[in-house]
């Protein structure tokens, strides 16, 4: 205990004669050891002691002082005033001077620390007072030229509380969802005969399959194939609908579709002859009950009523009166609904009217749900859906029969590139055509053009490549996990369709190369001349 190596230190005092042993930490301070001495003397803890080796040399009183042993003990003396005392308490003076000094610079680096923190938060209040004052500044200019542009106008009593704002764009006007007074003259004849014509069974034979060619028909004999459509089915048996109402509504839908280039009642009938082909094909009936094949083709028959041939796009950024009503959320699809139900309200087109409220209410909230799905901003969504549930498809999870609704009114919606192509490339004109207008009138607006719409840059062939690969083959063949049926009839003529287009597409580029290798040509021979 010892030895210089210990961490523990004995020192041997001469206390008036007797020898004291004094044992402590090489750790402790010399305070701490002055004291232990100090108690060893008998005297206050406080006391100035003198320290004197057996030479008589003072010794330093710290944890670094000189081993000794009981025969060379170290004499203590207490020191009670003179030389001795006046330089102690000297040199304490200066430890508590230094010490307070060192408090002093701690107390000045908080200080510093958080006059800093202070000025940062000051410099960023300056920084966005400084902003607003900017902000409030360029309102005020704003307003001023605000007033100066309306007292500069003939009209700028336009604000008075007696006058009503008026839409900034032409809006379409959108017709009363009642019978036109041509139908309705001619349901007042004593024979109840609207359309004189009634399909053969070879027509009858040829709506079940997606090759039917409807441009060969006229408006009356369209009306005669949706009305056979819900009588095979066994829709008018079933549910117990009035014939005559039947024939009625069918009639206030034809009157409800504009003659657009291509979203017109021809194109309703189509989809609504697409989705009857796929119930027959897939043999829906045996999966599906006869509420939802009823909804399957009432939403068919609805899913483009009043549409304005202006897309849902051009809604939005013209602010469009349906793009208000609609908080730009499908404001088309949204108002297809609106006005199906508005013709269900006319107890002479309800075909609904001897459904229960309950049943009703199931139908409406199906027509409404697959007529929403038909935006094509939500088709990567409903698909993405699909694709889930069909590698394991419950047909008792109406969840997931919903979802395969939803998808077969998309596919069939956008299916003219499944027909023959004689009937299909004409759709691509016609829609070609309400896309251009529609450029046309954007570009005249100063709205944003969509390059596909644009008709000094798309042709045919590039409006039709990507929309089959990316789109339609996709969404077919996901539809083909479930019904391999419409392999044969369906994908494999979109498969067709698509490399006729990409041949064509090949053939323009050819003749486009050839077109400008002439023009360079001729600009070179203009040059040599």
């Amino acid at each position: 205990m010892g030895s210089a190596s210990s961490s523990y230190r004995v020192i041997h005092l001469d206390v008036d004669g007797r020898i004291q042993k004094v044992v402590f930490s090489r750790f402790c301070s010399p305070y701490d050891i002055k004291e232990l001495f100090c108690t060893a003397l008998g005297v206050p803890r406080n006391t100035n002691l003198s320290l004197l080796d057996a030479s008589g040399a003072m010794v330093s009183i710290d944890p670094t002082m000189p081993h000794n042993t009981e025969r060379s003990p170290y004499q203590v003396l207490p020191m009670t005033g003179g030389q001795f005392a006046d330089k102690e308490e000297l040199f304490q003076n200066v430890l508590t001077q230094v010490a307070e000094q060192f408090s002093r610079a701690f107390k000045i680096n908080e200080l510093k620390t958080e006059v800093t923190n202070r000025l940062a938060m000051l410099e960023k209040r300056v920084e966005l007072e400084g902003m607003k004052v900017v902000e409030i500044e360029k309102c005020r200019n704003d307003i001023k030229k605000l007033r100066e542009e309306m007292a500069s106008r003939h009209n700028s009593n336009f604000l008075e509380d007696n006058k009503k704002l008026t839409p900034r764009r032409d809006v379409p006007s959108y017709p009363k969802y009642m019978l036109s007074q041509q139908t309705i003259d001619a349901l007042k004849k004593p024979y109840f005969d609207v359309w004189l014509w009634e399909a053969n069974e070879e027509t009858v034979e040829a709506l079940r399959f997606p090759t039917f060619d409807a441009w060969q028909w006229e408006p009356k004999e369209m009306l005669s194939c949706l009305e056979h459509m819900y009588h095979d089915l066994g829709l008018v048996k079933d549910f117990n609908i009035n014939p005559i109402t039947l024939k009625r509504w069918l009639l206030c839908i034809h009157d409800n579709y504009r003659n657009n280039a291509f979203h017109n009642f021809r194109h309703c009938f189509c989809v609504t002859q697409m989705m009857y082909s796929m119930i027959c094909l897939c043999s829906l009936q045996e999966k599906f009950t006869q509420v939802d094949i009823l909804i399957l083709m009432t939403a068919a028959v609805c899913h483009d009523l009043d549409h304005p041939g202006f897309n849902n796009t051009y809604q939005v950024n013209a602010r469009t009166e349906l793009a208000v009503r609609y908080n730009d959320i499908s404001p088309l699809e949204n108002h297809h609904c609106a006005v199906a139900f508005q013709i269900f309200v006319q107890s002479d087109c309800n075909i609904f009217s001897n459904f229960d409220s309950e049943a009703f209410k199931q139908i409406r909230q199906g027509t409404i749900t697959l007529i929403l799905a038909t935006d094509m901003a939500r088709h990567g969504e409903i698909l993405d859906s699909f694709k889930q549930k069909v590698d394991n498809f419950d047909y008792s999870d109406e969840e997931h029969v919903t979802c395969l609704k939803m998808v077969l009114i998309k596919c069939c919606d956008i299916s003219n590139e499944v027909r023959p192509m004689e009937v299909a490339e004409p759709w691509v004109d016609c829609l070609l055509e309400e896309y251009f207008m529609q450029s046309d009138r954007e570009k005249a607006e100063g709205l944003p053009v969509a390059p596909f719409m644009d008709r000094e840059k798309v042709t045919k062939p590039t409006a039709q490549i990507g929309f089959i690969k990316f789109v339609l083959l996709p969404m077919f063949e996901t539809v083909m996990k479930l019904f391999p049926q419409i392999e044969e009839a369906m994908v494999q003529p979109l498969r067709e369709s698509r490399d006729r287009y990409e041949e064509l597409k090949q053939i323009d580029d050819a003749m486009n190369e050839v077109q400008k290798k002439k023009s360079e040509n001729l600009t070179m021979g203009g040059k040599k001349m």
